[in-house]
């Protein structure tokens, strides 16, 4: 039974990774990739020097993530949230910033994977911390701050469940 209701939710997950764009599919992605070492993000995720340099920045971003999933405020309180949340909307905006997500659905999404199920309750405050900086462009900004619902940003509870899928590109060649 435990195994048909974990497939079950497996399937939820990649369901919902299926309806973000294409943009948001390849850049979580990417992000994975980067974030999880899954080979080399240059050769293959670089198509040009932009690319580069949006590879650079995650590559130096993301090398934070480890320590923040160990200060994760457990249990809703946190003698340490500043210095949990601060470098984490500093590494959301720089994510948020490249305009590949276009909402919240497919921030949580990459987030949860980057930093486990325990840090779920901050991605609101994190996605609307990250969203509403100045280096945001405003019509972009109002878009994002309002894919966030109302279910999301009062949610009482959150589940505990690591996620299961972890998305990984697919080349066109090597199908």
């Amino acid at each position: 039974m435990a195994t048909q209701q974990t497939a079950s939710l497996t399937i939820a997950e990649m369901r919902e990774f299926a309806s973000f764009s294409e943009a948001e599919r390849g850049f979580i992605e990417r992000a994975l990739d980067i974030a999880l070492g899954r080979g080399d993000a240059f050769k293959s995720w670089s198509r040009s020097a932009c690319d580069q340099r949006a590879i650079r920045q995650q590559y130096l971003a993301y090398r934070e993530l480890k320590q923040l999933r160990a200060l994760v405020p457990q249990d809703g309180v946190g003698e340490n949230v500043e210095g949990f949340i601060g470098p984490l909307v500093r590494i959301a905006a720089q994510d948020l910033a490249q305009e590949s997500l276009d909402g919240f659905s497919a921030f949580r999404f990459l987030y949860e994977r980057l930093l486990g199920a325990q840090a779920r309750a901050y991605l609101p405050a994190v996605f609307c911390g990250a969203a509403a900086l100045p280096h945001i462009r405003p019509c972009r900004r109002k878009m994002l701050l309002q894919s966030l619902s109302e279910a999301a940003a009062t949610a009482p509870a959150w589940s505990r469940r690591e996620p299961a899928f972890y998305p990984v590109r697919v080349d066109a060649e090597a199908a």
